[in-house]
């Protein structure tokens, strides 16, 4: 303890840590049934197909339509199979009662339904959600701006307009707004863009090296884009049920 300071003049000055709201988007697994065999084969072909799209990503499992997982082992097999191919899971949602009072047991946190952005629409099989509350009213667009680079493992949104990045975006990194996204440098991380349903919204970026691009829940990995894809000044916007990525003129 400093001379001349007395314990709680010290305490006062201290600031060991801050509590600040965050908004985050995460992976909602419906259930329909019972987790067996069938429903593990179905999940590890989906997880095959775009790896990059769950990779660190949150996951809530849906309870809605589930069969059973009302006790605290069912849900801890559960998770602990779901973490074992590597998804990141921390809670529930539209669970009963007793459901909510097992996932607590099991360490697991239980929230109410959010809003599914529609995903169903490319591959008919799960869903990335907003945040997981109730939808809100709706609000005056807001755009963000940031004008640092993005780094592996951060989350910019922008829940209510554009998002403007002055830098780059790394790898590992996540940029994800309900209007347009605009970035300033290289984007090698993943941009999701009209995460709301916005089907008019659109990407852009000086240099393209993506792991995800992704406009109204349609979306596409690093695995398919082909050579002949524009590198340089590049937009990507929805035509139809397409994705398109094309070099701005």
């Amino acid at each position: 303890m400093q001379s001349g300071k007395s314990a709680a003049e010290v305490v006062a000055t201290v600031k060991p840590f801050q509590i600040r709201g965050r908004s985050f988007t995460a992976v909602a697994l419906h259930l329909t049934g019972r987790p067996d065999r069938a429903f593990f084969q179905a999940l590890e072909a989906r997880l095959n197909q775009t790896p990059l799209f769950f990779e660190n990503a949150p996951l809530v499992i849906d309870l809605e339509l589930a069969d059973g997982l009302d006790s605290a082992e069912e849900l801890m097999r559960l998770t602990a199979e779901l973490r074992r191919r590597k998804l990141s899971v921390f809670g529930i949602q539209s669970g009963t009662p007793a459901q909510a009072r097992a996932a607590n047991e099991a360490g697991l946190i239980s929230l109410p339904a959010g809003r599914d952005v529609a995903l169903e629409r490319v591959t008919r099989q799960g869903s990335r959600s907003v945040p997981a509350t109730p939808a809100p009213a709706p609000k005056e667009p807001a755009n963000r701006m940031v004008t640092q680079p993005v780094r592996s493992g951060q989350t910019v949104f922008a829940d209510r307009g554009d998002l403007v990045i002055v830098g780059s975006v790394s790898s590992g990194a996540e940029v994800i707004a309900a209007g347009n996204i605009h970035i300033y440098g290289r984007l090698r991380g993943r941009a999701l863009a009209g995460v709301n349903g916005d089907t008019s919204a659109r990407i852009f970026c000086h240099a393209l090296d993506a792991e995800l691009l992704a406009i109204a829940g349609l979306y596409r990995t690093s695995e398919n884009l082909g050579a002949d894809t524009p590198r340089q000044y590049v937009q990507v916007y929805l035509q139809g049920e397409v994705l398109r990525i094309e070099s701005l003129k």
